[in-house]
């Protein structure tokens, strides 16, 4: 069940959203030792999101970093998810874990701007989140933490949600 990420956005709807931004949140190089030296590959990890409430992650492997970073954005464009906001910030307090990385993400009032690590608020800042408090346990791997935080979006419902899926006004 830790590994469980929530339901994407179809591509028709994906598409329809028009600018998204990316940010590269890790490039990794690794090595393969051959007969005549060794041979290095890359992989990266970049966020997807145009701000408004649409958020994704992507990661690529490639011989050179800009076409790690090409599949990494295009990937990207396939892991979408919606965020429902209230305000500038998050419905309600939420908790998630991928792996052994968890994140915690709990609402902040207007002007406490994003308090997160570089990977959660790469994340957050796509999302379009500008107020919220997180804090982060167990593993610091970027591409755990990522997905964690990813998985503690998919959670989030705002009260609207709650009440057409259990039909009862709150």
């Amino acid at each position: 069940m830790a590994k469980q990420l929530p339901e994407f956005m179809d591509r028709t709807e994906a598409e329809r959203l028009g600018e998204l931004k990316e940010e590269r949140v890790k490039v990794n190089r690794s090595a393969k030792v051959v007969k005549g030296g060794r041979r290095f590959s890359f992989s990266a990890l970049t966020v997807v999101g145009n701000q408004e409430g649409v958020v994704g992650y992507g990661f690529g492997k490639a011989k050179e970093i800009p076409l790690a970073m090409q599949k990494a954005f295009k990937d990207g464009r396939k892991h979408l998810i919606r965020v429902p906001r209230v305000g500038t910030t998050i419905p309600h307090e939420v908790e998630a874990e991928y792996c052994s990385a968890r994140v915690r993400l709990l609402p902040a009032s207007p002007g406490t701007g994003i308090i997160a690590g570089g990977t959660v608020r790469a994340v957050l800042e796509l999302a379009g989140v500008k107020d919220v408090l997180t804090k982060s346990y167990g593993s610091t791997t970027p591409i755990n933490l990522v997905k964690a935080t990813i998985v503690a979006l998919g959670q989030l419902r705002t009260k609207e949600q709650i009440e057409e899926l259990r039909e009862v006004k709150i």
